[in-house]
């Protein structure tokens, strides 16, 4: 059942900024805390807080664990940004993320069942970040960290993964990742190869197009090479940042050099996360039942189309257009799964079930025009929830 939809400053009357629909619907924002128990008489009183909470807190401070039982931990997210890259619109500062934060929060809450808090924080820096998160880590079953700079947020998870023993995801990383490989693994299957046979170029080397390259190598793909504003990550460049540097020595087993456009002539996949436009040329350079998922927001890299006209299966991150990237089917399955068996981490395998489990809610009605299924499908987050679930107890950081 849906929530109720409150806002709590609806008396406020309407500037001119409100005649536009989406800040109408923003003013006061977007999201509340609402009671879970009733609190109508003293003896409700006595229970919710003091005397009846002193039990509570005095059993949890002997047997700290039963704070999953007790309170709200294990079934709540900090949505924790620094404002440095939000959506599209770069580094515009805490207070102007909060917006993107909260949206964050509530398709937590409406694709998972997920309870979350969006925290942003006036500091950029990388340790600071960390520290802050670590200190607020006993209120949280896990940390989504979201649109926060390349490089610096491959370190901040790093070393948060590291101290803390709950799950850290950064879901421009990760959350694309696995609903990237999803829609691969059926795109291959529609046409009637493996993830082995194809080799995959990705335009863009940020938080975003790092963590698909890596991730599509783990579940197998044949080869992949990623291009920068500079061209192909490669061995030879001296131009590389620690980040690319490891980047180059785990892709591009062909030794591709030079340009994006050179690269695209036979491959079989475009994947595009930098914006930008690709030429038509290259597009129809690309192999026989090539994959175009050009990604960019709101200007896809690839028109669809013209990608259509050489391209097998077309997928974008619109909502206008079939086949939708879009990260809200992976990550509130995924963080529903770690809470149900309160995982320590979310490893590789999780996040290659949370992308098969993805895949095969597709089934039969697999299409050029349906590789990966809407985010509305009431399917996804119960399959990628118990496929997270599962492959956490197999892998050993399961701990309920």
């Amino acid at each position: 059942m849906a929530a109720e939809i409150v806002n709590p400053r609806s008396d406020v009357g309407e500037s001119g900024l409100d005649l536009d629909p989406a800040f109408a619907l923003h003013r006061g924002g977007k999201m509340a805390v609402q009671a879970t128990v009733p609190v109508r008489d003293k003896d409700d009183l006595s229970l919710a807080y003091t005397p009846g909470v002193a039990k509570v807190c005095t059993a949890i401070a002997e047997q700290p664990e039963l704070v999953h039982d007790y309170t709200w931990k294990s079934k709540v997210v900090a949505v924790v940004t620094d404002g440095t890259a939000v959506l599209g619109l770069g580094d515009i500062g805490p207070e102007a993320s909060l917006p993107v934060m909260e949206g964050k929060a509530i398709l937590f809450k409406q694709f998972g069942g997920v309870d979350a808090v969006p925290i942003a924080l006036a500091t950029t820096d990388t340790d600071e970040i960390v520290d802050t998160v670590v200190r607020l880590a006993p209120s949280f079953g896990g940390v989504n960290l979201e649109d926060i700079s390349a490089p610096r947020c491959f370190e901040i998870e790093r070393k948060l993964q590291e101290r803390l023993d709950i799950p850290v995801f950064h879901d421009d990383q990760h959350g694309t990742a696995v609903v990237t490989l999803a829609a691969l693994r059926n795109a291959a299957k529609l046409t009637g190869r493996g993830l082995g046979d194809l080799r995959a170029v990705i335009s863009g080397a940020g938080a975003a197009g790092v963590a698909i390259a890596k991730f599509l190598l783990e579940a197998g793909i044949g080869d992949v090479a990623v291009a920068d504003r500079k061209g192909i990550v490669s061995r030879d460049r001296e131009d590389l940042t620690a980040v690319k540097r490891e980047l180059a020595e785990l892709t591009n087993r062909a030794g591709l050099t030079g340009s994006l456009e050179s690269a695209l002539a036979g491959a079989d996949v475009f994947i595009g996360v930098s914006g930008g436009t690709v030429p038509e040329p290259a597009v129809a350079s690309m192999a026989k039942d090539a994959f175009v998922f050009a990604m960019a927001n709101p200007n896809p890299e690839v028109h669809p189309d013209v990608a259509h006209k050489y391209a097998a299966v077309v997928a974008t991150g619109r909502s206008d257009y079939p086949n939708q990237i879009n990260n809200v089917l992976a990550f509130p399955g995924i963080f529903a799964g770690a809470f149900q068996v309160r995982a320590s981490r979310i490893t590789e395998g999780m996040k290659i079930a949370a992308a098969n489990a993805l895949a095969d809610v597709v089934g039969d009605a697999l299409a050029a025009d349906y590789v990966i299924p809407s985010p509305f499908d009431e399917r996804v987050a119960p399959a990628v929830t118990a496929a997270v679930a599962a492959a956490a107890r197999a892998e050993g950081v399961a701990r309920a």
